[in-house]
């Protein structure tokens, strides 16, 4: 069955991982739209002065502070949404920790961790959201993947395992869930590389500080794709033209992007000079200060992203594109088309091979502004009356050029 979801306006959002990074700027973003959000992590420090910060603007927010990993942590936040809010219409799962460190040097108990927040509590979470939207008549789950779901990257092999396992749950789930005709929609949004304290929060087993690899995208942007897939069913959205190409190739091309991989995205291009702002680093097993939706690292950071907008929109972006493919072909033809034949008058003969009087080609020397005077590269040149032809009454005001 179709799912018809409410504008964003009229939604309460539960988001886990809102202390800091993407969490903390899609709350922002939803309550500046006008719908209410509960704040889900792990910092009561953090959630409460996000929720202030939300509250001073007008937003209206709650929020509570827990691990998403407690066994009954997906009704506790449930039951907090009922009192606050009276309920909720969409669950984002954006709670995770990372690593970066090579497999060799990772712990099962390290990996095991990462699975446990970032896959096994989203997997509860969305089994649990599923149930109570279908109870209310329908909603939104939007669980946060990666491009590292599609493409594993060396030093950062645990986590993209975890990313991967995201996106096979998030998949299946959401056939079984549309051939029950449950009115639940179901959307994976895969940043790219996203300027958030992620790399200061991970765990880190290079010689130095974490970052993530060029090219890096606004945390704004990701907030964006998560609003509008709230309030608009949507199978997946790629956050990042960058990581969307670099997946596509990898499909293609598995072992050529392992190769490039191997070569170009090392410790050293996950590694800068920069190190983790105090307190900040290491959140994996306890939480850490967090706050910022943003990086402490110097680096460029695009604020747009066309090809989230062509997934947002594709009609619109399949009308502009037809539209300029139009307007190509018309100017082609309007080009190639034969133009009308002007009103008679004096016919002109073509000009002699070269430009100058005699003959000669002094198109070089033009080109040097070295020209003779009166003469013009490609001025037309009246010929002599022909033999036989009629004189015309102004004929003796004709001046001829003769060769």
């Amino acid at each position: 069955m179709a799912v018809t979801l409410k504008p964003l306006s009229e939604q309460t959002l539960v988001i886990t991982g809102a202390s800091s990074g993407i969490g903390l700027a899609t709350a922002r973003r939803a309550a500046r739209e006008g719908a209410k959000v509960l704040l889900v992590a792990r910092n009561e420090d953090a959630l409460r002065e996000a929720v202030e910060g939300i509250r001073l603007r007008g937003g209206k927010a709650d929020h509570l502070a827990i691990d998403v990993t407690a066994a009954d942590a997906p009704e506790q936040i449930g039951a907090k949404a009922r009192e606050v809010f009276g309920g909720f219409d969409t669950w984002v799962n954006d709670a995770a920790v990372a690593l970066y460190a090579r497999l060799a040097d990772t712990s099962v108990e390290e990996q095991r961790r990462l699975f446990d927040v970032g896959y096994f509590a989203m997997v509860a979470a969305s089994l649990y959201a599923a149930r109570e939207l279908a109870a209310r008549g329908g909603g939104a789950i939007v669980n946060i993947g990666s491009i590292l779901s599609d493409r594993s990257v060396p030093v950062q092999g645990a986590y993209s395992a975890m990313k991967h396992a995201v996106q096979g749950f998030t998949d299946a789930f959401r056939m079984e869930l549309e051939a029950d005709g449950k009115p639940v929609s179901v959307t994976l949004v895969k940043p790219a590389a996203i300027d958030t304290p992620y790399p200061e929060h991970a765990r880190n087993r290079m010689d130095q500080p974490a970052r993530v690899p060029p090219v890096v995208y606004d945390p704004e942007l990701v907030a964006k794709a998560i609003c509008f897939a709230a309030a608009h069913p949507k199978r997946d959205l790629s956050v990042g033209g960058t990581g969307m190409a670099m997946t596509r190739i990898s499909n293609l091309l598995p072992r050529s992007a392992d190769r490039f991989m191997e070569k170009f995205f090392k410790e050293d291009a996950q590694s800068t000079d920069t190190p983790a702002a105090p307190g900040t680093q290491d959140n994996l097993f306890r939480p850490r200060a967090d706050g910022r939706t943003r990086s402490n690292q110097d680096q460029y950071v695009r604020k747009q992203s066309l090809a989230l907008e062509a997934q947002m929109r594709p009609w619109t972006t399949a009308a502009v594109l037809g539209g300029i493919g139009v307007a190509a072909g018309l100017l082609l033809s309007l080009r190639g088309s034969t133009p009308r034949r002007p009103a008679e008058g004096p016919k002109l003969l073509p000009p002699p091979r070269g430009d100058q009087a005699d003959g000669t080609d002094a198109r070089a020397s033009h080109a040097a502004r070295i020209v003779d005077a009166g003469t013009v590269p490609g001025e037309p040149v009246f010929s002599e009356k022909p033999a036989g032809a009629a004189v015309a009454p102004n004929a003796a005001d004709i001046k001829v050029a003769h060769p």
